[in-house]
């Protein structure tokens, strides 16, 4: 049976279009059972594929994070990235992929900019269209391209306007989804919760009708962001095809009906015929390659295999920064006396960032536990603490509905502890494995769908090792008691102060220590009232708990400790950096300074071992003001499941590292070119730095910054010769040899071409990228690379006083090296007319 589309929209009655338009749950279009037309299911996200349950859900491949894929400056193994998405999607029965993230990092303290790939628009746009080719490849699964557009930053998300010129639009916010759109033709697009100069994206004509539609001559599906949708006319107007999640709040039958009828305004039916088009476009994507439907809805763990895991690995490999080597201490030798020290070395939310790119991994290899793979005894200390709340306390425990196996039972019952009889059976009951319980999705046929009142009791045993001091921390969406031996220790209900946790919707953590012996089982219980219970939100859902644990720690006796080690071991490893608390959807972090004691402990390892291996884990950068003492330094990211083999895989040399610098480094916060400009303020957020974004602006000013855009060291050494540059009418084009100048080592060089404007009429960037290349050679082996570019994107700016875009006439470079301050070959040409035209 062919699935027509205009036959169908022919067929359906009004109120069956307006169900299309409009998602029946969170993840799930609506089905015509009567036409053929299935559900389509939508899952999260930017760095694996979730499934449908937030809490308690099915385990799933956990990807790098996308400053680490970018980082790679690989295409094809991006793309390879993409396909292992889809294949995990089969595995979770979802037909749409909710990413990949492609928003540019206005400056370095953006909650999701560890989600996106890059500062440059170019890098961003060859990274979207890589990924999303590689999902859409078998025409299966569609990929959707978030979040359209200028959604930069995380401070009062839902209502800031973000005041942007249109010049640095064009150039800078609009062009990886432009690149994306050319390159990969994602099926969907999400707009963002933010409004661009006075108008939410939801509902922007501009944007979506006029570029989107219109210039760029894309045809596939808008959905909005979750709760993103803002009105009814404008947003079926002007914007969006699908608003989720469902149930609907501005595209009921009952109010859809009623603007039809009234003539107050000029909703008509065509209307929502343009926008079911769009939602049937997308079923037919998946009836053409899938069948019929339904689809399986079933989660699985089956793609949990050791070809996803090598995939897995070679990715946060390859997307591994050498900073530093100043005294070739890396590759270490794995025959030497070796000390791991650092909270990062064993922490098991450094894997991802938080929000909605977290998710229950199928497992985390921690630093830790790669290098004791690759050497046969290590030490360890801790040397201080990193953590913003505490976590880590579910996963050690032990529990009597599953025979005292790892983790807590977790028992929901419709009314609080204190109002049920000792009889009364719980509603539901399972046993949950992490401490950070994201309860959004909950639901239960007892439970009002409405109110979404519930009550759930966690319970479980905690033994500790040691005897000694442990704080326990406790931060709710909802209300929370945390009993030690049903003894209150810690009351998150009776008063409540709000915090950052579950999206900045729930409390600040509470804290209490409580002295505990080796070797004892503490019974711990924590009642939970669900979101609706708390004192200070009830506008996310059925809610969410962070619980966890730490042994009191000296600091100055750890940092001490960890001195100790340092003196007497060859290899010193310090891990170092953030994690999911301090990156995360729903809030920006206030600065770059790493957290607590860290910098501390830095300073005190580097002074008495200066050949000490500093890796830092992070999206997104970090101050580091013992740089200059530091010779040897490695940037991780989130490396995903796989994250501490592939760090381990760098350091001693079984990988030979070839990661860029995805973005620029400054050397400290108030360098970086939105400093000013960040947070939203009276409602708006102003993009003052212009197009001078990233690298763009610290060239401009020759502002010195840690360490440059595209820049990343290896084992081995390149060496660039013979640059040639031809121009015609159309394009410019580059030849030009690399050659591995190094004797030991097969590496991997990411060569970048940047072009730069002579003598433009207008203030422009010193340089721009605008095309990479990665190449593998072997010791002494050279490679010729020729890199077409088409003349108007390569060398165009967008005129505001003409509204169109303009390839100015004058002499222009190309610019080929291994980073964005390391130019080894310049080549000029020159365009010989002026043209402006209305599109690129």
């Amino acid at each position: 049976m062919t699935f027509d589309v205009n036959s169908l929209l022919e067929q359906l009655t009004t109120e069956e279009k307006v169900s299309l338009i409009s998602a029946v749950d969170i993840w799930h279009t609506a089905k015509i059972d009567r036409l053929g037309v299935p559900s389509i299911r939508v899952s999260n996200g930017p760095n694996g594929v979730t499934g449908t349950k937030c809490f308690n859900g099915v385990p799933a491949a956990c990807f790098p994070n996308g400053t680490c894929l970018a980082s790679t400056f690989d295409p094809k193994l991006m793309e390879n990235a993409g396909e292992l998405m889809a294949l995990e999607a089969d595995h979770k029965g979802a037909q749409v992929i909710l990413g990949p993230t492609t928003n540019i990092q206005r400056g370095p303290l953006g909650g999701r900019g560890f989600e996106s790939f890059s500062e440059d628009p170019y890098l961003s746009g060859i990274s979207t269209a890589s990924v999303v080719s590689g999902i859409q490849k078998t025409g299966k699964v569609a990929a959707t391209v978030k979040h359209f557009v200028c959604n930069d930053l995380e401070h009062e998300r839902f209502s800031s306007n973000s005041v942007v010129s249109e010049r640095a639009l064009r150039e800078i916010y609009l062009e990886p989804f432009r690149l994306a759109i050319k390159l990969a033709d994602p099926k969907c697009i999400m707009t963002s919760y933010n409004k661009v100069n006075g108008v939410h994206c939801s509902e922007n004509y501009k944007l979506t009708q006029k570029i989107l539609r219109g210039e760029w001559k894309w045809n596939g599906m808008i959905m909005s962001d979750w709760y993103g949708t803002y009105s009814s006319v404008e947003a079926i107007q002007h914007g969006i095809d699908i608003e989720f999640p469902g149930p609907s709040k501005f595209r009921k039958w009952e109010i859809i009906k009623h603007l039809l009828q009234s003539k107050e305004n000029d909703l008509r039916e065509g209307d929502i015929d343009d926008r079911c088009r769009h939602v049937l476009d997308l079923v037919k994507y998946v009836v053409d390659s899938r069948g019929e439907g339904p689809y399986s809805t079933l989660e699985d763990t089956k793609n949990n295999t050791p070809k996803t895991s090598a995939t897995l690995r070679k990715i946060a490999a390859d997307g591994i920064v050498l900073l530093k080597n100043d005294k070739n201490v890396l590759p270490l030798s794995k025959g030497k006396s070796t000390v791991v020290i650092g909270p990062n070395a064993i922490a098991l939310n450094t894997y991802s960032g938080g929000g909605s790119a977290s998710l229950n991994p199928y497992y985390v290899v921690t630093p830790l536990e790669g290098i004791k793979k690759k050497v046969d005894k290590v030490d360890f200390t801790i040397g201080c603490h990193s953590h913003k709340a505490l976590s880590g306390l579910f996963e050690f425990m032990t529990n009597d509905l599953d025979k005292f196996k790892k983790g807590v039972s977790a028992r929901f019952y419709t009314k609080p502890a204190d109002e049920r009889s000792l009889a009364e059976k719980p509603i539901d009951e399972v046993v949950v494995y992490n401490s950070y319980v994201m309860l959004f999705d909950y639901a239960n046929p007892v439970v009002d769908i409405n109110t979404k009142l519930f009550y759930t009791d966690f319970e479980g045993y905690f033994t500790p090792t040691e005897t000694a001091d442990y704080e326990f921390g406790c931060q709710v969406f909802g209300t929370a008691l945390f009993y030690l031996n049903d003894e209150l220790l810690i009351d998150n209900k009776t008063h409540q102060t709000k915090g950052t946790f579950c999206f900045s919707s729930g409390t600040i953590e509470e804290t209490a220590v409580a002295h505990l012996k080796a070797g004892e089982n503490y019974k711990i219980r924590v009642e939970f009232g669900s979101g609706i219970t708390s004192k200070i939100s009830t506008d996310f859902g059925a809610g969410g708990l962070q619980v966890g644990v730490t042994k009191v720690i000296d600091a100055e006796k750890e940092i001490q400790q960890a001195v100790s080690l340092a003196k007497s071991h060859d290899n010193v490893i310090l891990f170092i950096g953030l994690n999911s608390e301090w990156e995360s959807e729903g809030y920006d972090r206030d600065n770059m300074i790493l957290p607590r004691r860290t910098n501390d402990l830095v300073s005190a390892v580097l002074k008495v071992n200066p050949n000490t291996v500093v890796v830092n884990q992070s999206g997104m950068p970090v101050e580091m003001p013992w740089l200059k003492d530091c010779q040897t330094l490695v940037q991780a990211w989130y490396g995903g499941d796989e994250l501490g083999n592939a760090i381990a895989d760098v350091l001693f040399g079984d990988v030979v590292p070839s990661g860029k610098l995805s973005l620029s480094w400054p050397l400290k916060n108030q360098d970086n070119p939105a400093y000013l400009n960040f947070h939203t303020e009276k409602g708006r957020v102003l993009y003052g730095e212009d197009v001078f974004v990233g690298y763009r602006y610290y060239d401009k000013l020759q502002l010195k910054v840690a360490f440059p855009f595209g820049y990343g060291l290896s084992y081995t050494t390149f060496r660039y010769d013979d640059l040639k540059v031809t121009v015609n009418d159309t394009t410019v084009t580059a030849s030009f040899t690399v050659a591995n100048s190094g004797d030991k080592y097969t590496g991997k060089e990411a060569v970048q071409l940047y072009v730069a404007s002579l003598n433009p009429s207008v203030i422009r960037p010193v340089k721009e990228l605008k095309a990479f290349a990665k190449t593998e050679l072997k010791p002494g082996e050279s490679q010729t690379i020729k890199l077409s570019l088409n003349l108007k994107e390569a060398c165009s700016y967008f005129d505001e006083y003409e509204d169109k875009w303009c390839l100015e006439a004058g002499k222009y470079q190309i610019q080929v090296g291994s980073s964005s301050d390391d130019i080894h070959l310049i080549g000029d040409f020159e365009v010989r007319k002026t043209v402006y035209f209305s599109k690129l």
